[in-house]
């Protein structure tokens, strides 16, 4: 299952009449007012929500519950289109890769993680990423543009469809329990294409998700995260990554933007809507930089402002990043300051790395427009506290 052709399966494609509207991009109010501006009752678009999301239906003739008129109408005005399979892996321990072509000289990766109780999906949404973030392979690789709502929702609408009935996965029927948004990009700088695809996966006419099973993760962007909790709030995971603002600084550029006690205030103002009473913190094992039982004590500080968990990310090195992964010795002392201290903190199980699918390792291929390897002349090092250091001096 190395590598599949675009043409995996045929859905209805809008190359003939390119101003044919999209179905897989639209929620259901935006499914609806185009419904009622084509003469329709509002009421069909629950209906297309359905054939389009929960059967998974590619050609508007097969929607046999339809008008034959609706039907004609929606193939001259409207098309389902999927993206284009450049390759599709599969690992040794189950977990999928989709490579999409999203076109321009970009693809963008998604992956599918099976587990014994759940089935989860990481989605990306955008070719490539602004943040920059030392030890993100996507970063290396510099930004293309914003993903349309469209191609968001189509990798879950994909990946639903091919992984039906596949032996191994926890529920033949509905294979994907949970959803990520952890893929290439940062999903709140592509904010308005994100919020109607949120609303799309919660929707019990199309995937059904629930707020809890749908995770946005952010590398910090405070503005989108207020909006976020005001529009849509569903479980968030924060990219920490460092305790300080010093080290948070060279890990996690937009930390200079953004900096701790403006993205700390920030998760306690969306923890009063969210779905779960903590917040996840992503923080990956950089050896010699951030993994220090002088950096878990740093963390208890925030852990006693913000209810929270701490998920933490063995680094998966790739070309260029001048980082390693911390030794197994150093992350376990490192769980050990956290959880004798009262805090949640789990290491993530590597998956997929046999075919590049771990995290921090998605890179896709991105036609650059911020010219960063142009900018890039060498790998600066990264200047870590000294462990000697006392807390709080």
């Amino acid at each position: 299952m190395n590598a599949a052709p675009p043409g995996l399966f045929q859905a209805e494609h809008c190359e003939v009449l390119p101003a044919r509207q999209n179905l897989l991009g639209l929620s259901l109010s935006g499914l609806s007012q185009w419904c009622v501006a084509h003469g329709q009752k509002p009421f069909r678009a629950k209906q297309l929500l359905r054939w389009l999301h929960q059967e998974g239906c590619a050609q508007f003739q097969d929607m046999s519950n339809l008008a034959k008129d609706f039907r004609t109408l929606l193939a001259e005005q409207a098309c389902i289109e999927a993206l284009p399979v450049v390759q599709d892996k599969l690992a040794q321990d189950g977990t999928r890769k989709w490579l999409f072509n999203v076109g321009a000289g970009n693809a963008i990766e998604t992956v599918f993680i099976p587990e014994a109780k759940r089935g989860t999906l990481c989605i990306s949404s955008q070719a490539g990423c602004a943040v920059n973030c030392r030890f993100c392979s996507t970063g290396h690789q510099g930004f293309s543009r914003n993903l349309s709502t469209a191609e968001i929702v189509a990798q879950l609408w994909h990946a639903q469809r091919q992984l039906r009935g596949t032996a191994g996965v926890h529920d033949p029927l509905r294979p994907i329990t949970n959803v990520v948004m952890m893929g290439m990009g940062e999903p709140l700088l592509n904010y308005n294409a994100l919020l109607p695809a949120l609303q799309l996966m919660l929707d019990d006419h199309a995937y059904g998700l629930s707020r809890r099973r749908l995770t946005v993760s952010t590398s910090g962007v405070v503005p989108y995260m207020d909006r976020l909790a005001q529009d849509c709030p569903v479980a968030l995971a924060v990219s920490l990554h460092a305790p300080t603002d010093a080290l948070r600084d060279q890990l996690v550029p937009l930390n200079k933007k953004y900096p701790l006690r403006e993205l700390l205030q920030a998760c306690l103002r969306y923890l009063k809507v969210a779905p779960r009473d903590f917040i996840t913190f992503e923080y990956v094992m950089l050896d010699g930089v951030n993994d220090t039982p002088f950096h878990a004590e740093q963390l208890l500080a925030i852990a006693r402002e913000v209810p929270c968990k701490f998920n933490l990310i063995p680094f998966n090195p790739f070309s260029g990043s001048g980082l390693k992964q911390s030794k197994p010795q150093a992350i376990a002392r490192f769980v050990d300051v956290l959880n004798e201290a009262g805090v949640v903190a789990t290491v993530r199980k590597t998956r997929g790395d046999d075919i590049d699918a771990a995290c921090g390792q998605l890179a896709g291929e991105v036609n650059d427009r911020t010219d960063i390897q142009k900018r890039r002349h060498a790998v600066l090092p990264i200047y870590a506290i000294p462990t000697d250091a006392r807390l709080g001096s």
